[in-house]
């Protein structure tokens, strides 16, 4: 998080012992410095320290309570609906370098399955996708996309190497309104594994995925795998039946 010093004191602060937790410097499951401690450190009261410290807990990042010292807890935000759909602007939210091998753009006729997601007639004209997505240059997961002709011809004009495919079919119009996942567990078989380095039948999260616009009409149907150690999806209910599902990245030791 950047700040400036026309940022309140204990939004700089509370960027600042986000950094040390993140970074590690503040380990996770041990308990950070005294209120005392901080406000020696950096010359203030405890006003803004115990500010910085409260909006901490509201993130997650800091736990305990009840009179014993707070303590750290790593996480990742989670993505916002409206960028859900793409792996890279999920990837730039957590800080993390977005990338992509592109494996294969075809058009192909609609197998009798995909017909059926899609909404289309057996045979009809697709186009499909296969990427292996990465953060920070290391394997995460393997992108499978097929969609309609109409939107999947825009695919050929487009290197898919260079970045989100989902902002270029917005840039072209594309109306990409609602998504529907389906979350679950498969074991990896020979392909996959040869793509993400991962041993057969080691476990990987499947999200499926069909797209649609505003109008209910699937433009996509999309299967991405995703290797645990990467990746956490957590879903939120609330008592008005809202759901809120997020994507996180998994922090590893």
């Amino acid at each position: 998080m950047k700040t400036s010093e026309d940022t309140p004191l204990h939004q700089r602060l509370g960027a600042e012992f986000l950094r040390r937790i993140e970074s590690g410097e503040w380990p996770e499951g041990r308990p950070v410095p005294s209120e005392s401690q901080l406000c020696a450190e950096f010359g203030t009261s405890r006003g803004p320290v115990r500010q910085a410290l409260a909006l901490l807990r509201r993130e997650g990042n800091l736990v305990g309570g009840r009179g014993k010292p707070p303590v750290a807890r790593r996480t990742t935000p989670s993505q916002p609906f409206a960028t859900f759909l793409s792996f890279t602007q999920w990837a730039r939210t957590i800080g993390r370098e977005p990338g992509q091998t592109t494996i294969e753009v075809a058009r192909r006729r609609a197998s009798p399955e995909t017909a059926a997601r899609l909404g289309l007639a057996e045979g009809a004209p697709v186009v499909e996708l296969v990427r292996l997505r990465l953060l920070d240059g290391v394997p995460a997961m393997l992108e499978r996309s097929t969609f309609v002709y109409e939107v999947g011809r825009y695919l050929f004009d487009f290197d898919p190497d260079t970045g989100s495919i989902y902002e270029e079919l917005l840039r072209r119009e594309v109306d990409l309104h609602h998504a529907r996942h389906t979350i679950d567990a498969v074991a990896a078989q020979q392909h996959d594994a040869d793509l993400l380095q991962i041993a057969v039948g080691d476990p990987l999260l499947r999200v499926r995925r069909l797209t649609t616009s505003s109008q209910g009409e699937p433009l996509e149907d999309a299967d991405d795998r995703y290797l645990p150690a990467m990746a956490t999806f957590t879903i939120e209910n609330t008592i008005e039946g809202r759901t809120v599902i997020g994507r996180y990245r998994t922090e590893e030791d």
